[in-house]
Protein backbone atom coordinates (compact mmCIF):
# COMPACT_ATOMS: atom_id res chain seq x y z
CA UNK A 1 0.00 0.00 0.00
CA UNK A 2 1.07 3.24 -0.83
CA UNK A 3 0.36 5.79 2.25
CA UNK A 4 0.49 8.96 0.74
CA UNK A 5 -0.58 12.78 2.58
CA UNK A 6 -1.59 16.36 1.15
CA UNK A 7 -1.13 18.97 3.05
CA UNK A 8 -4.19 21.25 2.08
CA UNK A 9 -7.69 20.64 1.00
CA UNK A 10 -8.55 23.28 -1.39
CA UNK A 11 -8.79 22.62 -5.37
CA UNK A 12 -4.69 21.63 -5.71
CA UNK A 13 -4.90 19.51 -2.70
CA UNK A 14 -8.14 17.46 -3.65
CA UNK A 15 -6.95 17.55 -7.32
CA UNK A 16 -4.21 15.97 -6.34
CA UNK A 17 -5.76 13.32 -4.58
CA UNK A 18 -8.15 12.59 -7.07
CA UNK A 19 -5.17 11.94 -9.52
CA UNK A 20 -3.79 9.28 -7.16
CA UNK A 21 -7.00 7.32 -6.85
CA UNK A 22 -7.78 7.76 -10.48
CA UNK A 23 -4.00 6.21 -11.57
CA UNK A 24 -3.63 2.40 -12.04
CA UNK A 25 -0.21 2.31 -11.55
CA UNK A 26 -0.52 1.76 -7.61
CA UNK A 27 -3.76 -0.13 -7.39
CA UNK A 28 -3.73 0.08 -3.57
CA UNK A 29 -3.38 3.85 -2.83
CA UNK A 30 -4.35 5.25 0.64
CA UNK A 31 -4.57 9.59 0.56
CA UNK A 32 -4.95 11.88 4.25
CA UNK A 33 -5.61 15.37 3.05
CA UNK A 34 -4.44 17.46 6.17
CA UNK A 35 -5.71 21.09 6.83
CA UNK A 36 -4.29 23.55 9.62
CA UNK A 37 -8.25 24.68 9.27
CA UNK A 38 -11.35 22.22 10.78
CA UNK A 39 -12.37 23.14 7.51
CA UNK A 40 -12.06 21.80 3.99
CA UNK A 41 -12.40 23.22 0.30
CA UNK A 42 -9.44 26.22 0.95
CA UNK A 43 -10.41 29.08 -1.45
CA UNK A 44 -13.47 27.87 -2.59
CA UNK A 45 -14.87 28.17 1.20
CA UNK A 46 -12.74 31.33 1.81
CA UNK A 47 -11.66 32.98 -1.22
CA UNK A 48 -14.63 32.86 -3.29
CA UNK A 49 -17.21 35.85 -3.14
CA UNK A 50 -20.22 34.67 -1.77
CA UNK A 51 -22.69 35.59 -4.30
CA UNK A 52 -20.67 33.64 -6.65
CA UNK A 53 -22.88 30.65 -6.24
CA UNK A 54 -21.53 28.87 -8.79
CA UNK A 55 -17.99 29.12 -8.53
CA UNK A 56 -18.85 28.18 -4.72
CA UNK A 57 -20.76 25.07 -5.62
CA UNK A 58 -17.50 23.59 -6.88
CA UNK A 59 -17.33 22.13 -3.08
CA UNK A 60 -19.84 19.48 -4.20
CA UNK A 61 -17.32 17.97 -6.78
CA UNK A 62 -14.42 18.64 -3.90
CA UNK A 63 -16.75 16.89 -1.58
CA UNK A 64 -17.25 13.64 -3.41
CA UNK A 65 -13.16 13.39 -3.43
CA UNK A 66 -13.23 13.74 -0.35
CA UNK A 67 -15.92 11.53 0.34
CA UNK A 68 -14.18 8.67 -1.12
CA UNK A 69 -13.64 5.63 1.15
CA UNK A 70 -9.75 5.83 0.38
CA UNK A 71 -9.52 9.29 1.31
CA UNK A 72 -9.45 10.84 4.85
CA UNK A 73 -10.10 14.60 6.16
CA UNK A 74 -7.83 15.51 8.82
CA UNK A 75 -8.67 19.22 9.74
CA UNK A 76 -7.18 21.19 12.61
CA UNK A 77 -3.62 20.07 11.85
CA UNK A 78 -0.96 22.30 10.73
CA UNK A 79 2.13 21.26 9.42
CA UNK A 80 5.57 23.80 10.03
CA UNK A 81 5.59 26.83 12.20
CA UNK A 82 4.31 26.70 16.04
CA UNK A 83 2.30 23.87 16.99
CA UNK A 84 2.17 22.01 13.83
CA UNK A 85 3.85 19.17 12.75
CA UNK A 86 7.23 19.79 11.08
CA UNK A 87 8.01 18.22 7.34
CA UNK A 88 10.23 16.06 9.26
CA UNK A 89 7.86 14.16 11.50
CA UNK A 90 5.13 14.58 8.89
CA UNK A 91 7.43 12.55 6.70
CA UNK A 92 7.96 9.43 9.34
CA UNK A 93 4.17 8.61 9.07
CA UNK A 94 3.87 8.50 4.97
CA UNK A 95 5.39 7.13 2.29
CA UNK A 96 5.32 10.53 0.40
CA UNK A 97 3.98 14.47 1.26
CA UNK A 98 2.96 16.56 -1.10
CA UNK A 99 2.22 19.83 -0.23
CA UNK A 100 -0.69 22.35 -1.75
CA UNK A 101 -0.31 25.47 0.75
CA UNK A 102 -1.07 28.04 -1.83
CA UNK A 103 -0.17 31.71 -1.88
CA UNK A 104 -1.69 33.33 1.42
CA UNK A 105 0.41 36.40 1.31
CA UNK A 106 -0.68 39.77 -0.34
CA UNK A 107 1.87 41.70 -2.51
CA UNK A 108 2.27 45.11 -1.16
CA UNK A 109 1.89 48.41 -2.57
CA UNK A 110 5.71 49.17 -0.98
CA UNK A 111 4.50 53.22 -0.81
CA UNK A 112 4.39 56.03 1.89
CA UNK A 113 1.72 55.78 3.92
CA UNK A 114 0.75 51.92 3.22
CA UNK A 115 0.23 50.80 7.08
CA UNK A 116 -1.78 54.00 7.96
CA UNK A 117 -5.36 53.32 9.13
CA UNK A 118 -7.70 52.61 6.41
CA UNK A 119 -5.36 51.01 4.33
CA UNK A 120 -5.73 46.88 4.15
CA UNK A 121 -5.19 44.11 1.63
CA UNK A 122 -7.72 42.71 -0.29
CA UNK A 123 -6.91 39.38 0.95
CA UNK A 124 -7.73 40.33 4.97
CA UNK A 125 -11.43 41.76 3.23
CA UNK A 126 -11.99 38.79 1.71
CA UNK A 127 -11.29 36.89 4.45
CA UNK A 128 -13.40 39.06 6.66
CA UNK A 129 -16.56 38.98 4.69
CA UNK A 130 -15.70 35.21 4.06
CA UNK A 131 -15.79 34.20 7.86
CA UNK A 132 -11.72 32.75 7.54
CA UNK A 133 -11.88 32.18 11.42
CA UNK A 134 -8.07 33.91 11.33
CA UNK A 135 -10.17 36.91 11.25
CA UNK A 136 -12.92 36.19 12.94
CA UNK A 137 -15.09 39.14 14.25
CA UNK A 138 -11.97 41.78 13.63
CA UNK A 139 -13.76 45.20 13.89
CA UNK A 140 -11.68 46.58 10.95
CA UNK A 141 -13.98 46.71 8.56
CA UNK A 142 -16.68 48.37 10.52
CA UNK A 143 -14.59 51.20 10.75
CA UNK A 144 -13.12 50.90 7.19
CA UNK A 145 -17.02 50.89 6.26
CA UNK A 146 -17.63 54.57 7.39
CA UNK A 147 -15.35 55.73 4.56
CA UNK A 148 -17.56 57.52 1.75
CA UNK A 149 -15.09 56.81 -0.75
CA UNK A 150 -12.75 53.75 -1.15
CA UNK A 151 -9.95 53.23 -4.04
CA UNK A 152 -9.04 49.38 -4.69
CA UNK A 153 -5.80 49.45 -6.02
CA UNK A 154 -5.27 46.43 -9.12
CA UNK A 155 -7.88 45.27 -11.81
CA UNK A 156 -7.63 41.69 -11.55
CA UNK A 157 -11.16 39.58 -10.19
CA UNK A 158 -10.03 39.90 -7.43
CA UNK A 159 -9.89 43.98 -6.84
CA UNK A 160 -13.44 43.15 -9.08
CA UNK A 161 -14.87 40.80 -6.10
CA UNK A 162 -14.31 43.31 -3.16
CA UNK A 163 -15.86 46.13 -5.51
CA UNK A 164 -18.35 44.25 -6.19
CA UNK A 165 -18.91 43.55 -2.80
CA UNK A 166 -18.56 47.06 -1.09
CA UNK A 167 -21.39 48.54 -3.69
CA UNK A 168 -23.61 45.38 -3.78
CA UNK A 169 -26.79 45.93 -1.35
CA UNK A 170 -26.43 43.98 1.63
CA UNK A 171 -30.16 43.04 1.34
CA UNK A 172 -29.06 40.50 -1.89
CA UNK A 173 -26.29 39.22 0.88
CA UNK A 174 -28.93 37.71 3.01
CA UNK A 175 -29.71 34.51 1.29
CA UNK A 176 -25.82 33.76 1.31
CA UNK A 177 -23.45 32.43 3.51
CA UNK A 178 -21.99 36.15 4.48
CA UNK A 179 -21.77 35.96 8.48
CA UNK A 180 -24.02 37.90 10.69
CA UNK A 181 -21.36 40.38 11.87
CA UNK A 182 -19.89 41.14 8.38
CA UNK A 183 -23.55 41.45 7.01
CA UNK A 184 -24.58 43.91 9.85
CA UNK A 185 -21.41 46.47 9.13
CA UNK A 186 -22.74 46.06 5.22
CA UNK A 187 -25.91 47.21 6.15
CA UNK A 188 -24.40 50.40 7.80
CA UNK A 189 -21.87 51.03 5.29
CA UNK A 190 -21.61 54.18 4.01
CA UNK A 191 -19.06 53.64 1.05
CA UNK A 192 -21.01 55.51 -2.00
CA UNK A 193 -17.65 55.34 -4.48
CA UNK A 194 -15.64 52.67 -5.50
CA UNK A 195 -12.47 53.34 -7.45
CA UNK A 196 -11.09 50.04 -9.34
CA UNK A 197 -7.50 51.18 -10.58
CA UNK A 198 -4.66 50.13 -12.45
CA UNK A 199 -1.17 51.75 -13.40
CA UNK A 200 -1.65 49.58 -17.16
CA UNK A 201 -4.51 49.71 -19.54
CA UNK A 202 -7.66 48.40 -19.88
CA UNK A 203 -5.94 44.56 -22.97
CA UNK A 204 -3.90 44.70 -19.97
CA UNK A 205 -6.21 43.72 -17.16
CA UNK A 206 -6.41 40.84 -15.48
CA UNK A 207 -9.89 40.31 -14.96
CA UNK A 208 -12.46 38.27 -16.74
CA UNK A 209 -15.22 39.45 -18.88
CA UNK A 210 -17.57 37.54 -16.31
CA UNK A 211 -16.92 39.39 -13.78
CA UNK A 212 -16.37 42.67 -15.80
CA UNK A 213 -20.26 42.66 -17.09
CA UNK A 214 -21.46 41.75 -13.39
CA UNK A 215 -20.54 45.36 -11.85
CA UNK A 216 -22.60 46.72 -14.97
CA UNK A 217 -25.60 44.63 -13.40
CA UNK A 218 -25.46 45.48 -9.88
CA UNK A 219 -28.67 46.83 -8.83
CA UNK A 220 -28.59 50.31 -6.90
CA UNK A 221 -25.12 50.51 -8.67
CA UNK A 222 -23.48 52.64 -11.85
CA UNK A 223 -20.26 52.18 -14.08
CA UNK A 224 -18.42 55.07 -15.04
CA UNK A 225 -15.70 54.84 -17.31
CA UNK A 226 -13.38 57.69 -18.68
CA UNK A 227 -13.11 57.37 -22.68
CA UNK A 228 -10.17 59.50 -22.56
CA UNK A 229 -8.29 56.95 -20.81
CA UNK A 230 -9.48 54.32 -22.45
CA UNK A 231 -8.25 55.43 -25.66
CA UNK A 232 -4.78 55.87 -24.23
CA UNK A 233 -5.02 51.70 -24.91
CA UNK A 234 -3.47 50.93 -28.31
CA UNK A 235 -5.38 47.58 -28.16
CA UNK A 236 -8.67 50.02 -27.66
CA UNK A 237 -7.99 52.36 -30.47
CA UNK A 238 -7.65 49.52 -32.79
CA UNK A 239 -10.41 47.30 -32.07
CA UNK A 240 -10.15 44.57 -34.72
CA UNK A 241 -6.34 43.80 -33.84
CA UNK A 242 -3.03 45.29 -31.96
CA UNK A 243 -0.97 47.11 -34.49
CA UNK A 244 1.23 44.86 -36.76
CA UNK A 245 -1.89 42.71 -37.18
CA UNK A 246 -1.93 40.77 -34.03
CA UNK A 247 -4.93 39.34 -32.87
CA UNK A 248 -6.54 40.41 -29.69
CA UNK A 249 -7.26 37.57 -26.96
CA UNK A 250 -10.34 36.82 -27.18
CA UNK A 251 -10.99 37.56 -23.39
CA UNK A 252 -8.97 41.03 -24.21
CA UNK A 253 -11.66 41.59 -27.36
CA UNK A 254 -14.66 41.22 -25.06
CA UNK A 255 -13.46 42.71 -22.03
CA UNK A 256 -12.82 46.03 -24.47
CA UNK A 257 -16.42 45.89 -26.05
CA UNK A 258 -17.57 46.12 -22.43
CA UNK A 259 -15.97 49.28 -21.00
CA UNK A 260 -16.70 50.72 -24.88
CA UNK A 261 -20.45 49.94 -24.52
CA UNK A 262 -20.05 51.96 -21.24
CA UNK A 263 -17.95 54.50 -22.67
CA UNK A 264 -20.17 55.35 -25.14
CA UNK A 265 -23.38 55.50 -23.01
CA UNK A 266 -24.44 52.61 -24.70
CA UNK A 267 -24.92 50.22 -21.55
CA UNK A 268 -28.13 49.03 -20.64
CA UNK A 269 -30.24 52.40 -20.09
CA UNK A 270 -27.55 54.64 -21.71
CA UNK A 271 -27.23 56.89 -18.70
CA UNK A 272 -25.79 60.63 -19.55
CA UNK A 273 -22.46 61.84 -19.24
CA UNK A 274 -20.20 62.11 -15.64
CA UNK A 275 -17.78 64.29 -15.12
CA UNK A 276 -14.52 64.28 -17.33
CA UNK A 277 -17.00 62.90 -19.75
CA UNK A 278 -17.38 59.40 -18.63
CA UNK A 279 -20.63 57.20 -19.36
CA UNK A 280 -21.83 54.25 -17.50
CA UNK A 281 -25.19 52.14 -17.18
CA UNK A 282 -28.12 53.11 -15.86
CA UNK A 283 -28.91 52.64 -11.93
CA UNK A 284 -29.93 54.23 -8.61
CA UNK A 285 -27.09 57.33 -8.32
CA UNK A 286 -26.65 55.98 -4.69
CA UNK A 287 -23.37 54.21 -5.99
CA UNK A 288 -20.71 54.69 -8.03
CA UNK A 289 -18.00 52.23 -9.18
CA UNK A 290 -15.23 54.22 -10.97
CA UNK A 291 -12.89 51.94 -13.41
CA UNK A 292 -9.24 54.38 -13.91
CA UNK A 293 -6.70 53.08 -15.81
CA UNK A 294 -3.06 54.70 -16.17
CA UNK A 295 -2.48 55.61 -12.79
CA UNK A 296 0.54 54.17 -10.75
CA UNK A 297 0.16 54.51 -6.94
CA UNK A 298 3.02 56.26 -5.18
CA UNK A 299 1.48 57.52 -1.73
CA UNK A 300 -1.12 57.01 0.32
CA UNK A 301 -2.10 60.56 1.54
CA UNK A 302 -2.99 60.81 5.55
CA UNK A 303 -5.38 63.29 7.41
CA UNK A 304 -6.13 62.86 11.37
CA UNK A 305 -3.69 59.95 11.46
CA UNK A 306 -5.94 57.83 8.42
CA UNK A 307 -5.92 57.46 5.02
CA UNK A 308 -7.55 60.41 3.19
CA UNK A 309 -6.48 59.34 -0.51
CA UNK A 310 -4.08 58.22 -3.10
CA UNK A 311 -1.53 59.91 -5.47
CA UNK A 312 -0.96 58.42 -8.38
CA UNK A 313 1.33 58.90 -11.09
CA UNK A 314 -0.47 58.80 -14.73
CA UNK A 315 1.55 56.31 -16.66
CA UNK A 316 1.09 56.33 -20.87
CA UNK A 317 1.87 53.46 -22.64
CA UNK A 318 5.60 52.99 -23.43
CA UNK A 319 5.41 51.20 -26.76
CA UNK A 320 7.02 47.77 -25.96
CA UNK A 321 3.92 46.79 -23.45
CA UNK A 322 4.80 48.28 -20.35
CA UNK A 323 4.36 52.01 -18.96
CA UNK A 324 6.10 55.14 -18.59
CA UNK A 325 5.49 57.77 -15.96
CA UNK A 326 4.40 61.10 -17.59
CA UNK A 327 5.45 63.33 -15.06
CA UNK A 328 1.63 64.30 -14.10
CA UNK A 329 0.05 63.04 -10.67
CA UNK A 330 -3.69 62.95 -9.51
CA UNK A 331 -5.18 62.72 -6.02
CA UNK A 332 -8.45 60.68 -5.44
CA UNK A 333 -10.07 60.99 -2.07
CA UNK A 334 -10.46 57.87 -0.19
CA UNK A 335 -10.82 56.65 3.47
CA UNK A 336 -10.32 53.10 2.99
CA UNK A 337 -7.79 51.49 0.40
CA UNK A 338 -7.30 48.12 -0.65
CA UNK A 339 -4.18 46.45 -2.11
CA UNK A 340 -5.52 43.70 -4.99
CA UNK A 341 -1.94 43.36 -6.49
CA UNK A 342 -1.63 39.77 -5.87
CA UNK A 343 -0.32 36.54 -3.81
CA UNK A 344 2.26 35.04 -2.52
CA UNK A 345 4.01 32.12 -1.08
CA UNK A 346 4.82 32.12 2.19
CA UNK A 347 7.90 29.81 3.67
CA UNK A 348 6.82 27.01 5.06
CA UNK A 349 9.47 26.22 7.92
CA UNK A 350 11.13 22.86 7.49
CA UNK A 351 10.61 22.99 3.52
CA UNK A 352 13.17 24.85 0.93
CA UNK A 353 11.94 27.94 -0.37
CA UNK A 354 12.66 30.23 -2.88
CA UNK A 355 12.08 34.33 -1.89
CA UNK A 356 12.46 35.20 -4.83
CA UNK A 357 9.93 33.22 -6.62
CA UNK A 358 7.75 32.80 -3.36
CA UNK A 359 7.90 29.15 -4.20
CA UNK A 360 9.06 25.67 -3.27
CA UNK A 361 12.03 24.79 -5.94
CA UNK A 362 10.78 21.59 -7.29
CA UNK A 363 11.75 19.31 -10.73
CA UNK A 364 8.62 18.18 -11.74
CA UNK A 365 6.85 18.63 -8.24
CA UNK A 366 9.82 17.14 -6.63
CA UNK A 367 10.92 19.14 -3.82
CA UNK A 368 14.71 20.13 -4.79
CA UNK A 369 16.37 19.96 -1.34
CA UNK A 370 20.30 21.86 -2.58
CA UNK A 371 19.10 21.29 -6.02
CA UNK A 372 18.22 17.54 -5.42
CA UNK A 373 15.14 15.75 -5.60
CA UNK A 374 14.06 15.15 -1.59
CA UNK A 375 12.67 11.55 -1.18
CA UNK A 376 9.14 11.50 -0.79
CA UNK A 377 8.43 15.31 -0.68
CA UNK A 378 6.13 16.87 -3.39
CA UNK A 379 4.37 20.04 -4.41
CA UNK A 380 1.19 21.28 -6.45
CA UNK A 381 -0.57 24.23 -6.90
CA UNK A 382 0.70 28.02 -6.38
CA UNK A 383 3.44 26.87 -3.50
CA UNK A 384 4.73 24.84 -6.64
CA UNK A 385 4.05 27.31 -9.57
CA UNK A 386 3.29 30.79 -8.33
CA UNK A 387 -0.25 32.29 -8.18
CA UNK A 388 -1.28 31.87 -12.17
CA UNK A 389 -3.98 30.46 -14.01
CA UNK A 390 -7.68 29.93 -12.96
CA UNK A 391 -8.65 26.40 -10.40
CA UNK A 392 -9.12 24.43 -13.47
CA UNK A 393 -5.28 24.98 -13.97
CA UNK A 394 -4.85 22.85 -10.87
CA UNK A 395 -5.42 19.67 -12.40
CA UNK A 396 -2.84 19.62 -14.88
CA UNK A 397 -0.42 20.86 -11.92
CA UNK A 398 -1.39 17.81 -9.97
CA UNK A 399 -1.21 15.23 -12.84
CA UNK A 400 2.24 16.51 -13.24
CA UNK A 401 3.19 15.98 -9.44
CA UNK A 402 1.32 12.87 -9.13
CA UNK A 403 2.66 11.14 -12.15
CA UNK A 404 6.49 12.00 -10.57
CA UNK A 405 5.21 10.65 -7.34
CA UNK A 406 4.19 7.19 -9.14
CA UNK A 407 7.36 6.68 -10.99
CA UNK A 408 9.33 7.24 -7.34
CA UNK A 409 6.05 4.71 -5.29
CA UNK A 410 8.63 1.58 -5.67
CA UNK A 411 11.40 3.05 -4.04
CA UNK A 412 9.01 5.65 -1.40
CA UNK A 413 7.29 2.18 -0.29
CA UNK A 414 10.58 0.35 0.33
CA UNK A 415 10.47 1.80 3.89
CA UNK A 416 7.88 1.28 6.82
CA UNK A 417 4.85 4.14 7.58
CA UNK A 418 3.34 4.56 10.36
CA UNK A 419 0.22 2.53 11.03
CA UNK A 420 -2.19 4.99 11.81
CA UNK A 421 -1.04 8.12 11.44
CA UNK A 422 -4.02 9.81 13.17
CA UNK A 423 -3.18 8.15 16.21
CA UNK A 424 0.69 9.18 16.24
CA UNK A 425 -0.89 12.55 15.44
CA UNK A 426 -2.83 12.26 18.56
CA UNK A 427 -0.07 10.86 20.46
CA UNK A 428 2.03 14.33 19.78
CA UNK A 429 -1.18 16.28 21.47
CA UNK A 430 -2.51 17.33 17.75
CA UNK A 431 -6.73 16.69 17.89
CA UNK A 432 -7.59 16.23 14.59
CA UNK A 433 -11.22 16.89 13.06
CA UNK A 434 -12.36 14.21 10.91
CA UNK A 435 -15.06 14.69 7.98
CA UNK A 436 -17.63 13.36 10.56
CA UNK A 437 -16.92 16.71 12.65
CA UNK A 438 -16.92 18.45 8.98
CA UNK A 439 -20.22 17.30 8.88
CA UNK A 440 -21.06 18.53 12.35
CA UNK A 441 -19.78 21.93 11.49
CA UNK A 442 -22.17 21.81 8.53
CA UNK A 443 -25.35 21.01 10.83
CA UNK A 444 -24.50 23.77 13.35
CA UNK A 445 -24.23 26.21 10.07
CA UNK A 446 -27.17 25.36 9.03
CA UNK A 447 -29.33 25.52 12.64
CA UNK A 448 -27.46 29.09 12.74
CA UNK A 449 -29.23 29.86 9.51
CA UNK A 450 -32.32 28.68 10.55
CA UNK A 451 -32.58 30.71 12.96
CA UNK A 452 -32.00 34.12 11.52
CA UNK A 453 -34.22 33.12 8.68
CA UNK A 454 -31.71 32.49 6.26
CA UNK A 455 -29.80 29.59 4.91
CA UNK A 456 -27.01 28.07 6.16
CA UNK A 457 -24.15 31.12 7.86
CA UNK A 458 -20.64 30.25 8.31
CA UNK A 459 -19.23 30.15 12.20
CA UNK A 460 -16.45 32.59 11.92
CA UNK A 461 -14.32 31.86 14.82
CA UNK A 462 -11.87 29.08 16.00
CA UNK A 463 -13.59 28.23 19.01
CA UNK A 464 -17.31 27.98 17.22
CA UNK A 465 -16.02 25.71 14.20
CA UNK A 466 -14.11 23.26 16.79
CA UNK A 467 -16.83 23.48 19.74
CA UNK A 468 -19.05 22.43 16.74
CA UNK A 469 -16.98 19.79 15.51
CA UNK A 470 -16.95 18.34 18.53
CA UNK A 471 -20.73 17.86 19.08
CA UNK A 472 -21.19 14.86 17.15
CA UNK A 473 -24.79 14.48 18.61
CA UNK A 474 -25.81 17.85 16.65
Amino acid sequence: MLSVAVVGSGPSGVYTAQALLQQSLVPDVRVHVLDRLPTPYGLVRYGVAPDHEKIKSLQNSLRAVLEDERVTFVGNVGVGGAGGVSPARLAELYHAVVYCVGASADRALSVPGENLPGSYSATRFVSWYSAHPDIGADPFARDALDARSAVVVGVGNVAVDVARILARGAGELRRTDVPSAALRALEESRVREVHIVGRRGPSQARFTTKELRELGALPGARVVVDPVELALDPAYAAPDGLPGGLPLPAVVRRNLEVLRGWSAGCGAGAAGAESGGARGPAGDAGRRIRLRFFLRPVELLERGGRVAGVRFARTAPDGTGGVRDTGRYEDIEAQLVLRAVGYRGVELPGLPFDPVRGTVPHAAGRVLRGGVPSPGEYVAGWIKRGPTGVIGSNRSCAKETVGSLLADAAALTRRTAAGDPLAVLREWGLRPVEWTGWLSIERAEAELGRSLGRGPVKIPDWAGLLAAARDENR
